[in-house]
């Protein structure tokens, strides 16, 4: 992968994902996630191709339920890519899944909202254990908005760093102790200063193992771009990262663009054409939205946070955040640390103060409230009342 092979990394476990080889001394691989809804085979199938084709090491589905799952298992048998899936609350899922796709991604936190009673670590080793007979690699993949309750209860409110990288530790251990050693990590956040942090702290812990890079909602381009590129940046050139996705708010005929710009960034740093900044620091409304991917329900969603960005142009001289989210999974819960938040449903947008429900609006309403909040927020002198 041209500039990507000159590239020093830390000296992790080589593992294979599908046809791909990652860790090591092999070149960093970048991903990115389908948009389509993957019941809708024929479309996702498609789109995984176009994916795969524009260089796309690895293609990430979502399943959340079984006949996600039966689709995707049928998305693997029509495609010439590797497939990794990605579970929400439906843990068990993975044992119908291993078999078929290259890795499966959980998520630490969602393991505490299905079946309370059995303790994560019963799930983990389960989910290993499917792995591991369907010869299929993990990641576990640590997100900002759905860290484990449990280890957010051992840390300060404040620290948000410290209960990421602490579960991260705890499940790499896990799995290390019952042998299974075919995982990458991940820990992502919407600010790129706290994506530096959190990765370059696990890494001073556990070096060896293989690092999956990414900001989370990073947004719209250029400044989704930007906001990767700095994280990237600033753990790539220290030796930290063995595969990539730049996740932007685009269209779908226009995912290929996630690809595009996680090359140009790889070829850069290889080049040594890098910024010397750690943190993102803009002047203005900073504006989050989450990649478009299958969980959205209404291709609105995209145009909706293109608005939302036009929108806050008229608010330069103000600091705040937004955030937009495609979907009910991930929409009610990353938008809590924003000054201002909208999920998006079907047919309405759920609105948010902080972690205060402000309501429901249809579609075309929605903006005129918005509005009215940004104006709130300045008049309380850019405070979440």
């Amino acid at each position: 992968m041209s500039d990507s092979k000159r590239i020093q990394r830390n000296k992790t476990r080589v593992i294979d994902i599908g046809t791909a080889r990652l860790g090591g001394e092999n070149p960093i691989l970048v991903q990115s996630m389908c948009a389509t809804p993957t019941q809708n085979i024929a479309d996702t199938s498609r789109q995984v191709q176009a994916l795969a084709d524009a260089g796309a090491g690895i293609v990430r589905l979502a399943v959340d339920s079984r006949k996600d799952a039966e689709a995707a298992i049928e998305i693997c048998q029509q495609v010439d890519a590797n497939i990794c899936i990605d579970l929400q609350e439906n843990w068990r899922l993975a044992e119908i899944l291993a078999p078929s796709v290259a890795k499966i991604r959980y998520n630490p936190g969602h393991l505490h909202h299905h079946e309370k009673s059995l303790p994560w670590q019963e799930k983990v080793k389960r989910i290993a254990h499917w792995a591991a007979e369907g010869d299929t690699a993990l990641r576990i993949g640590v997100n900002c908005g759905s860290v484990d309750p449990a280890q957010k209860q051992l840390w300060p409110p404040e620290d948000s760093v410290s209960p990421m990288v602490a579960s991260a530790l705890e499940h790499s251990a896990l799995l290390d102790e019952i042998g299974f050693i075919r995982y990458t990590v991940s820990l992502k956040d919407s600010d790129p200063a706290l994506v530096i942090e959190a990765n370059r702290n696990f890494a001073s812990t556990r070096p060896e193992i293989p690092l999956h890079l990414g900001v989370t909602e990073a947004g719209l381009p250029p400044d989704g771009v930007i906001k990767t590129r700095i994280a990237f940046e600033q753990l790539i050139s220290q030796g930290i990262g063995d595969t990539v996705r730049v996740s932007l708010t685009v269209p779908n005929e226009e995912k290929y663009q996630e690809i595009q710009a996680g090359r140009e960034i790889l070829d850069d740093i290889a080049s040594g054409r890098v910024r010397s900044v750690v943190q993102y620091q803009t002047d203005g409304p900073n504006i989050i939205s989450c990649p478009s991917c299958s969980r959205v329900e209404n291709g609105a969603f995209v145009e909706l946070a293109q608005q939302v960005k036009e929108l806050s142009k008229n608010y330069l001289e103000h600091q705040f955040t937004i955030a937009v989210m495609g979907c009910r999974v991930n929409g009610p819960g990353e938008t809590d640390d924003a000054d201002l938040g909208l999920w998006c449903a079907p047919s309405f947008v759920n609105l948010k103060r902080g972690s205060e429900s402000l309501g429901s609006f249809p579609y075309d309403e929605i903006l005129e409230k918005l509005k009215q909040e940004i104006e709130n927020l300045i008049r309380n002198g850019g405070t979440v009342s």
